[in-house]
């Protein structure tokens, strides 16, 4: 399992910078193409008040929630968050890559992207014609359970190490080390660390979130 981590203080500033910093940016970007709260609810699915809390920086947003928020505001979800220490890694050895193929190096610099309690670490850089995205997740213990969401594409998720509740259509689902689970992200679906230690997990999802 590993040695038991717990969020500080100095974790606590540091997600409540990063809400401070998505929700003012889902602000601005919806402020720039003239559109209400209401309206964003309509197009995004969620409600009023939760997406207020988001933009005032009170709670966070979930990924795939936010990708449906980036989709009514015609943004990518990677345009919410500053910018990670790995962006643009590799660039010289992928410029010679033909459009059909990746590849990343254990040694390249890979861009990160925290959202709540989780932080997203992306397994493999941008092809133009690759729709899946490999990402490695550590989702941290406790923080606030994000509403059940359902989007369009597949989901696969496999537990490296620690515990945590994976909900589908309103089922829990205990998964542990060596687990994995694989849906259509249309059903309502989230998950939550409800132990003392951090959860690592690889996922991948269609389309691309980032």
């Amino acid at each position: 399992m590993g040695t038991s981590e717990r969020p500080g203080r100095e974790d606590d500033t540091g997600a409540a910078e990063r809400r401070d910093v998505v929700g003012a940016r889902m602000r601005r970007f919806r402020k720039e193409r003239g559109m209400t709260l209401r309206g964003l609810s309509t197009r995004s699915g969620l409600s009023i008040g939760f997406l207020s809390q988001v933009e005032r920086g009170i709670s966070s947003i979930g990924l795939t929630a936010l990708a449906g928020v980036a989709a009514a505001l015609d943004r990518r979800v990677a345009d919410f968050f500053e910018a990670g220490p790995g962006d643009g890694g590799g660039a010289a050895e992928v410029a010679h890559l033909p459009s059909h193929f990746t590849l990343t190096r254990a040694e390249t610099p890979a861009a990160e992207y925290v959202s709540g309690q989780q932080t997203y670490r992306m397994l493999s850089g941008r092809g133009p014609h690759l729709v899946l995205e490999p990402l490695l997740v550590r989702i941290a213990p406790g923080g606030r359970r994000e509403d059940a969401y359902g989007h369009a594409g597949e989901e696969f998720a496999y537990v490296l190490s620690g515990e945590l509740l994976y909900e589908v259509d309103g089922v829990e689902h205990r998964l542990r080390a060596g687990d994995s689970v694989h849906l259509r992200s249309t059903v309502p679906h989230r998950m939550y660390n409800d132990t003392d230690q951090v959860t690592t997990v690889v996922s991948v999802v269609t389309p691309r979130l980032f």
